[in-house]
């Protein structure tokens, strides 16, 4: 049978391959357009775990947040390098992810993997990706956030996402403390929520730290009272300074709206990965040999 060119962008729009693989395909498989498919799909599963051994520190953070304003969803999605984080198909990929993890609640990342999207899952997706653009791809985690309160969001430059519970307030103060946090990556919401162990650690540095300077014990025992009093205004929300007025805590702030902070999320892209240095040069390099 004879591979017309309307064949060759059906194949393309079914399976994201290149003109040329779909050519390929269809010759190899006597223009039969499923076994090509599958063909094709089966390539691109080759390809994806021949790349899945390959860093993937870069990418996009997503948001999906539902009608009502009551539930939200921050997905990290991988890939290898910055310059794919920026194309077009990966957005769309990251974005059609969040979604799926806001509509269909899956326990984990591999519940929501098997989550279909135009007929097929979300994995099945990222391994055509992967062949299309040539890099590794993953979802690395998600996090869910409901209230019955006020919920806000905020993604800054698509590499770092936030969601605050608020009870009380508006959601011009919700969104401010998810900018907040965002900015200035407070660990927990109040001392209250600072486990005995991580203050038991900190005294013990503060303590080694103080004796050092040779001052009496009575002395340093308020020197490593107020330290570890500043140490741990440093890591919670309720004890930073907000990001839009320095002179007030949010601790303040909060009181000055009658509000609470029940609890926040925050995802940024590649924390925790060993990154791997590129130029972008070499990125490029990279997208043009497909390597």
């Amino acid at each position: 049978m004879a591979v017309t060119a309307a064949m060759v962008k059906e194949l393309r729009e079914r399976t994201g391959a290149g003109m040329m693989e779909c050519k390929k395909a269809l010759v190899e498989t006597g223009g039969d357009m499923e076994i090509a498919v599958e063909h094709l799909r089966k390539s691109g599963l080759a390809q994806a775990d021949k790349k899945a051994s390959r860093v993937a520190a870069e990418g996009k953070i997503a948001l999906s947040v539902s009608e009502d304003g009551k539930q939200a969803v921050l997905v990290e999605v991988n890939c290898e390098t910055d310059f794919v984080a920026k194309d077009g198909n990966f957005q769309a990929f990251t974005n059609t992810v969040a979604a799926n993890a806001l509509s269909e609640d899956p326990a984990d990342v591999e519940a929501l993997m098997n989550t279909s999207i135009d007929g097929e899952t979300i994995e099945h997706a990222r391994q055509s990706l992967v062949s299309k653009i040539g890099e590794n791809i993953q979802v690395r985690r998600f996090v869910r956030a409901s209230t019955d309160g006020t919920l806000g969001a905020y993604v800054h430059g698509g590499k770092i996402g936030v969601l605050v519970d608020l009870t009380g307030g508006d959601e011009t103060l919700a969104r401010d403390l998810a900018m907040h946090v965002a900015a200035l990556n407070p660990e927990f919401v109040s001392d209250q929520d600072v486990p005995e162990d991580v203050i038991a650690r900190e005294k013990d540095i503060l303590v080694a730290q103080a004796e050092s300077s040779g001052k009496p014990a009575e002395i340093i025992e308020k020197m490593v009272v107020g330290r570890l009093r500043k140490h741990l205004a440093g890591i919670t929300l309720l004890g930073q300074p907000f990001v839009k007025d320095g002179d007030l805590t949010v601790a303040k702030l909060l009181d000055q709206n009658s509000a609470r902070v029940n609890g926040f999320n925050r995802l940024a892209v590649g924390e925790g990965i060993e990154k791997k240095q590129e130029n972008f040069a070499d990125e490029v390099m990279q997208q043009v040999t497909g390597g």
